[in-house]
């Protein structure tokens, strides 16, 4: 195994382990927007739990760290189209306020976008 400094992501095993757990985050993702549309409602745990993960993932790949695995760019570009048709059919069902509808959907704009702006700079 090689090691090319002294932070804990500067080796081969440390890479290996991002390699897992960035691999299992994106088939999460790749998973909830194969499934079930309902299940990407913003009341369900995967319209919660997915844009955790992209935003994890994001927070990874920009680091300078080797071993981070990422979809393409287009293929997060679908995933925001997925969720936020999801999103927008089903949010006003949950009466939420006119401002917290606003800001909701800029976070999740914003989350799908930056993780594919970040694997452009790749």
């Amino acid at each position: 195994m090689g090691t090319w400094g002294s932070g804990n992501f500067d080796d081969d095993s440390a890479a290996d382990h991002l390699s897992v757990l960035t691999a299992r985050l994106v088939r999460e993702v790749e998973e909830a927007m194969a499934g079930d549309p309902v299940e990407l409602e913003p009341d369900e745990y995967w319209g919660v739990a997915v844009p955790c993960n992209l935003e994890i993932l994001h927070l990874l790949a920009s680091r300078p760290w080797a071993g981070v695995v990422l979809p393409e760019a287009g293929t997060v570009e679908g995933w925001k189209r997925t969720f936020m048709a999801v999103w927008e059919a089903s949010i006003d069902g949950l009466e939420p306020g006119p401002e917290h509808k606003v800001r909701r959907r800029e976070v999740l704009e914003r989350t799908f976008d930056q993780l594919a702006e970040v694997i452009r700079a790749w």
